[in-house]
């Protein structure tokens, strides 16, 4: 349907920043106005007056880049002599002609999409930053697949400027933006990543069950899209996000922010700038990505940073230098509980020893034996004097090797995820009797011949494997070191592959002697960039091989009445031990930790 003869802008709006001579943008108007059934003009953008840029898709949270080129659409002014909808789009001057002109296209058939469609200024002051661009997210989804149903020749047009399709190891929030965009417009395609995969089930399963003109029901798998998200801990920065596919909007047009209710004149912008710089950022896919920051993670001392392959069972190779270990001191917040009452245990530190193993030591001798591989000289010649002196000579005439202490290190390492956290039948938590543990074995090595260490670790994806150092060789304890232990923190997932691979370096420099790897986990290795459960897992048994053939004897104490046949298939028949409950955990790592020290 052709617009209607109107003034194509108001006299309010051209003394600002309107200027519509371009016969391009007449013809984009007729385009806008037989997609949206209603009177629709284009302009040009030159500048945008001061009260667009205080909107934008999140609101007053984000400030929107300076160069970024957007397009607007505006309601109709009150009072003005027409009643048509202004679509403000940018000249994108930088692109060819052809491929402005598709980009144009695009733009405006997207905003034809939302005017019919969508509904208007929704509240937005219950949403968080991420949330919000999910909502948004799936809402231009939802609009665009109103549109093509209506009118399916439009598909090539948006198909040709979605967003391209991110490199595998791009974890951040733009890029699961833009695989969401193109799984929802491209129907047919599949995805490898779990949440996209999952994103396209919720959103084709309520297509099936309520239609697409329902849409309080997508808001609602917007809302389970955004938890599992904030559950992944991938981060959003509010301050610079832009959406990955250049001719949507930012869905302004959608919200009414609290910072800016009254201004009548918010719509849709599409950020352009910000995310071409994004995609102008190519990198290396072996480079970890940078960690997350957390507030928690702010107040941790890092030592030094290490770099491990990985084994990926899929392709049968081992990937070089692909997660980081960050050696941490924690956060010394534990101080102040070291003062304050023990848990409560059933095993008393003073009786808590680790026993003393012995090994054959040809270089202490034992003297008057019965029986033995030397004859002992100082006997016989004390029985040739006994026999001159007609006495009863001592028939013990032999010497044989005795046994000295057993030279040996051992390394606990304390799986220190987010699940230890958990309180178990008896209120405590296994983070706590973890602690204990620790600290009774502390106590307990500096009256053993045994080198003890004992370490943690948790993983935030693979660019980020904490490792803290709570007790090293060769330290005896002391109130630091209790404050060390008690300070950590339960957080994060569980990749052990690479924790074992740091702990084993760290055995290797030990003296010689037998070198053991005590690991204390309570669930299956995990992490959130990995979906395939499998992956972790042979990764891990790959790690413990590595470590048996560089001399370093690996065993695990799992806390979980499941893991015998994740435990079983890392370390082996003979590698583990599992605990049914926490309330066990002390005991039984004492009982584990002599049998390894005695070689056993």
């Amino acid at each position: 349907m052709a617009p209607t003869s109107a003034p194509l802008y108001s006299e309010r709006s051209a003394t600002t920043w309107i200027d519509d001579g371009t016969p391009a943008f007449e013809r984009l108007a007729r385009l806008a106005s037989c997609l949206a059934l209603t009177q629709v003009q284009v302009h040009p953008l030159q500048a945008a007056s001061p009260r667009q840029q205080a909107g934008g898709p999140l609101g007053g949270a984000a400030a929107r880049p300076a160069s970024a080129q957007r397009a607007i659409v505006l309601a109709a002014d009150e009072g003005a002599s027409s009643n048509a909808v202004r679509l403000v789009l940018p000249p994108l001057h930088g692109l060819p002609d052809a491929e402005r002109i598709h980009r144009h296209t695009a733009m405006v058939a997207h905003a034809a999409a939302h005017l019919l469609h969508s509904p208007a200024r929704q509240p937005s002051q219950a949403l968080k930053p991420m949330g919000l661009a999910i909502v948004s997210a799936i809402e231009d989804a939802r609009a665009e697949r109103l549109l093509l149903r209506d009118y399916p020749g439009a598909r090539p047009w948006f198909q040709a400027q979605i967003a391209p399709e991110p490199e595998a190891e791009d974890l951040g929030f733009t890029a699961f933006i833009a695989r969401l965009d193109r799984i929802l417009l491209q129907v047919d395609s599949g995805s490898a990543n779990h949440w996209v995969h999952k994103a396209q089930q919720l959103f084709e399963d309520t297509v099936h069950r309520h239609g697409l003109e329902d849409y309080a029901a997508f808001r609602a798998i917007s809302s389970i899209l955004a938890n599992d998200l904030g559950q992944m801990r991938v981060r959003m920065d509010p301050q610079h996000y832009a959406g990955p596919t250049l001719y949507r909007d930012d869905n302004s047009y959608l919200w009414a922010h609290p910072e800016s209710e009254d201004n009548q004149d918010e719509a849709l912008h599409l950020p352009q700038a910000a995310a071409q710089l994004q995609a102008a950022r190519p990198r290396d896919a072996q480079q970890p990505p940078e960690p997350a920051q957390t507030p928690q993670a702010a107040e941790e001392f890092e030592i030094a940073r290490f770099h491990y392959p990985e084994w990926d069972c899929q392709r049968e190779q081992m990937k070089h230098d692909w997660c980081q270990v960050i050696e941490k001191l924690p956060a010394w917040q534990g101080l102040s509980e070291i003062g304050g009452p023990r848990p409560s245990s059933t095993t008393r530190v003073d009786r808590l020893a680790l026993r003393h193993p012995h090994i054959l030591d040809r270089h202490h001798r034992l003297r008057r034996q019965w029986e033995g591989d030397a004859l002992d000289l100082n006997a016989a010649i004390e029985v040739q004097v006994d026999m001159r002196m007609q006495l009863r000579p001592d028939p013990r005439l032999f010497m044989r090797a005795g046994k000295g202490p057993r030279p040996g290190s051992m390394l606990v390492l304390l799986d220190i995820s987010e699940s230890v956290n958990d309180l178990g039948p008896q209120g405590q938590s296994l983070l706590a009797l973890e602690k204990q543990a620790a600290l009774l074995l502390a106590q307990a090595s500096s009256r053993s011949a045994e080198r003890l260490a004992i370490h943690a670790f948790s993983s935030n994806t693979r660019a980020e494997v904490n490792y803290y150092r709570l007790l090293d060789f060769g330290q005896g304890h002391s109130r630091a070191t209790a404050a060390m232990i008690q300070a950590v923190r339960g957080r994060f997932s569980t990749r052990m592959g690479a924790a074992l691979r740091h702990a084993s370096s760290l055995l290797r420099h030990e003296p010689e002697g037998q070198r053991s790897l005590l690991v204390v986990t309570d669930g299956a290795p995990h992490d959130i960039d990995v979906h395939d459960k499998r992956y972790l897992i042979e990764d891990a048994r790959h790690a413990v091989q590595e470590a048996k053939r560089a001399g370093v004897r690996v065993c695990c104490l799992a806390v979980d009445a499941q893991a015998d046949a994740y435990v079983r298939h890392i370390f082996g028949w003979r590698g583990y031990d599992i605990a049914d409950d926490a309330a066990q955990l002390v005991p039984r790592l004492t009982r584990m930790s002599a049998r390894l020290a005695a070689g056993r």
